[in-house]
């Protein structure tokens, strides 16, 4: 699928022009109300969705998860299992959509690509030093070039929290264009804010629209690697970020809450979200992604139960 080309920065030349002009826009956002913002994503999680609507939303939920192993102790036998896992969910219901997408480190993309061969199931892949970001841009592009030639068909970058922090927004935002350009129009780019990191939530909005101007196709929360990732909060922030730019510029954004999502419930609620923020245009697994490993798991077992009005337990779902 075809990435933001040109760039949304097009539309907002002058804003990127030099550090300057980049820090007055971002410090010129609104500032965003935390009180106003947690009430109304906590009221948006007490919705109740049954029955048929509830069998669609788990369904949805499914065909968006990127179903994840970002582990030291991979291996290429997990990396298949997962694979296999991907395209065929539930290997007792044909019905079960696939996911979006296998998410693994660049050294098992080929493995992973093999493994999902000719099911529409995307190979993602995590680059630019994951999770921590912190090496020198030729090694950062390196990473993203490996990952590609391997088979690629998305990238997971990791933003420079220590530059955005320090206020060094021009700097972030070549290194993500820089990674946008080694994407080319072979990989879509997700860019990762480790929003746990980032204190405070007007942070999160400056890095939601400093990644869009730069050439991002998805935002993204988090790593899953701190201990505090997507929150219905800080998601609800960046939905909010990306219908205001899609207002304003004409591009849309996709956004990719991760880490910590572990049950229907949960994932209902952010869905929730989507449709009440963004809208309908982001119900979508091309516009909105879930990262996780264990969320699958649940999503299978309430699928289950709705269709024989049993709860089968765990055993009944694959390992990761």
């Amino acid at each position: 699928m075809p990435t933001n080309t040109p760039t949304a920065a097009d539309a907002l030349t002058d804003v990127t022009a030099s550090d300057g002009s980049l820090r007055r826009f971002l410090h010129g956002l609104p500032g965003v109300d935390t009180v106003g913002l947690e009430a109304r994503a906590a009221a948006l999680g007490t919705r109740s969705i049954k029955t048929t609507a509830k069998a669609y939303a788990i369904d949805l939920a499914i065909s968006m998860v990127d179903l994840t192993t970002l582990e030291g102790a991979d291996t290429p036998g997990k990396v298949r299992a997962l694979g296999v896992k991907a395209v065929r969910p539930d290997p007792t219901d044909r019905t079960a959509p696939t996911t979006a997408a296998v998410c693994v480190y660049p050294d098992m993309v080929a493995t992973a690509k093999a493994a999902v061969a000719g099911s529409g199931v995307k190979v993602a892949s995590v680059a630019t030093a994951f999770p921590a970001g912190r090496a020198a841009l030729e090694v950062k592009l390196a990473d993203v070039r490996d990952a590609i030639a391997a088979g690629a068909d998305e990238i997971d970058m990791v933003i420079d929290r220590g530059a955005f922090l320090a206020g060094k927004y021009l700097k972030v935002y070549d290194e993500i264009t820089a990674v946008r350009e080694a994407c080319g129009t072979a990989a879509r780019l997700k860019v990762i804010f480790e929003t746990g990191e980032l204190s405070t939530y007007d942070n999160i909005r400056r890095a939601s629209w400093l990644g869009m101007l730069a050439g991002a196709d998805f935002i993204k929360t988090s790593t899953g690697k701190v201990a505090v990732n997507a929150t219905p909060a800080n998601t609800l922030l960046m939905l909010e970020a990306v219908r205001d730019f899609r207002a304003q510029t004409g591009v849309q954004v996709g956004v990719k809450p991760a880490g910590g999502i572990r049950t229907t419930k949960d994932a209902i609620k952010f869905l929730v979200l989507v449709n009440e923020t963004a809208g309908e245009d982001w119900l979508d697994n091309h516009w909105f992604r879930f990262g996780a490993s264990s969320l699958l798991n649940d999503l299978l077992m309430q699928r289950q139960k709705l269709a024989t009005g049993r709860y089968s337990g765990p055993d009944y779902v694959t390992v990761d």
